[in-house]
């Protein structure tokens, strides 16, 4: 910008000047064509003006012929057919850059001119001075030199008035602005440079910061943050950006920590849970094999506890299997059906695997509860729920079901009037394997509460209890 800037000021003032230069020769030779064409004279004043100006004048006859001129000088060189030949023959001003001296070039305006006779003019001082040693009118073919005050005849045969002016003085005054707007631009670029790298210097510097601390940060500390010290800046809200990144690293290490945990525990307490029904299997065989089919009554003892420890290794390889299922987000097959059908079919269920030690109740809907889940999955988390309820209330205690909607979801509530659940216990019945003191008491794997919250987060909705010891619980599945 500051090259286009000074090359235009270059430009533009040389331009200037020169114009001026232009300018100052044809208005001086209009005024002493008018002169010479009045039959005037040019007064001492004017021709010191005009030296004083730089503006020489040359007249010249028909042929060319210096008949008079202010100073010893005038245009040298010539393009083709002299260009004041070309004023007298045209009857029109003519212009030319020509070499006015020696090296120095110059501008130069010829005009045509017409002078009265010697008869129609009275004798008037001119100011003339011969160049020879002997003083003769321009008549005599002699060049004069305009200077003292001489008279002496009006230069009758001149018909071209050549005034010129060197473009040396401009030519100065351009040299020295190219040389100021030359080392102005050195100065400002060397400048700009300077500024420029400060500059950058001090934008980058917080990114340096940034940088810095980001390479301290390790993934065994994410704790550790960059420093934000303007955070409505570029620089400000890219720190903020790193560090929302590292939080939500820091969130998904913890998560993966704590999953490698659960998973640790999983396979801990599915190996425990194992190995107690794989060790009584074990034995029993080992006993019927040595010797218990010598005894009958050992024989069938042996046997129904290798069915029984059989059927819940069954049970627990089963609900390890459909937890795995939805872990790996197993695809549901939703469809439009009526959650009340469900839970009918669910307490028919459990009746039939009750038997009279409970009561199991569902108390119909008075509408379809219809809504888009998968009947399957969802019957059997109300299997399991009711199995629990069924495990943990004493013969003759009463379990019910129902189904509903309520605030834009529909749910499917088991009550019972079992032992129930202390409020600490509460956020942790749905962990896999948990068991709580009072539940310790009824064996079971600890998985099928886990099983239906999952299920019920697979259908976007959630698994709840609401307890009080000795008197109950109510588990309200939502979808």
């Amino acid at each position: 910008m500051l090259t286009l800037l000074g090359v235009s000021v270059f430009f533009l003032v040389r331009d200037a000047l020169l114009s001026g230069v232009e300018y100052t020769v044809r208005d001086s030779a209009e005024s002493v064509a008018r002169t010479v064409e009045l039959g005037q004279s040019l007064s001492a004043g004017e021709v010191d003006r005009l030296t004083l100006e730089g503006v020489f004048v040359v007249v010249r006859d028909r042929e060319g012929k210096i008949l008079a001129r202010t100073v010893d000088t005038g245009p040298t060189g010539t393009f083709g057919k002299p260009f004041w030949r070309g004023a007298i023959e045209s009857g029109k001003p003519v212009e030319r850059r020509v070499e006015v001296s020696s090296g120095e070039r110059g501008y130069v305006y010829s005009v045509p001119v017409d002078p009265p006779g010697l008869d129609s003019l009275s004798r008037s001082p001119y100011l003339y001075k011969a160049l020879a040693q002997d003083k003769r009118s321009p008549q005599a073919g002699r060049s004069v030199v305009l200077g003292e005050a001489d008279t002496i005849p009006f230069p009758s045969d001149a018909r071209a008035i050549e005034v010129g002016k060197s473009y040396e003085a401009v030519g100065d005054t351009v040299s020295t602005l190219a040389a100021m707007l030359a080392s102005a631009f050195f100065i400002s670029l060397l400048i700009s440079a300077g500024g420029a790298y400060l500059l950058a210097r001090t934008a980058l510097s917080p990114v340096e910061r940034v940088v810095a601390s980001a390479r301290t940060i390790t993934a065994g500390d994410l704790s550790r943050r960059v420093p934000v010290q303007h955070p409505k800046d570029e620089v400000g809200r890219l720190a903020a950006t790193v560090n929302d990144l590292l939080a939500r690293l820091e969130g998904a290490f913890a998560r993966r920590e704590e999953t490698l945990w659960h998973q640790r525990r999983f396979v801990a307490d599915a190996s425990h849970h194992l190995r107690t029904p794989i060790t009584s299997i074990e034995g029993f065989a080992r006993m019927l094999d040595e010797w218990g089919f010598e005894e009958p009554d050992t024989a069938r003892e042996g046997a129904a506890t290798i069915h029984r420890e059989a059927r819940y290794m069954r049970k627990l390889v089963e609900d390890l299997l459909s937890l795995a299922k939805g872990d790996e987000g197993a695809p549901l097959n939703p469809r439009t059906h009526d959650l009340d059908a469900v839970a009918a079919e669910a307490v028919g269920a459990a009746r039939l695997s009750a038997g009279t030690t409970h009561s199991i109740r569902h108390v119909p809907s008075r509408e379809p509860v219809r809504a888009s889940f998968d009947p399957e999955r969802v019957e059997q988390a109300a299997a399991i729920l009711l199995d629990n309820a069924v495990k943990y209330t004493p013969e003759g205690g009463v379990i019910q079901v129902s189904a509903s909607r309520h605030d834009g979801r529909v749910r499917l509530e088991v009550s019972d009037t079992g032992m129930g659940v202390l409020p600490e216990e509460t956020s942790h019945i749905f962990e896999r394997f948990y068991r709580s003191e009072a539940a310790s008491t009824v064996r079971g794997t600890g998985l099928g509460l886990s099983i239906a919250c999952q299920i019920a987060e697979a259908h976007g909705g959630s698994l709840t209890v609401e307890s009080k010891m000795g008197k109950g619980s109510t588990f309200i599945l939502q979808l």
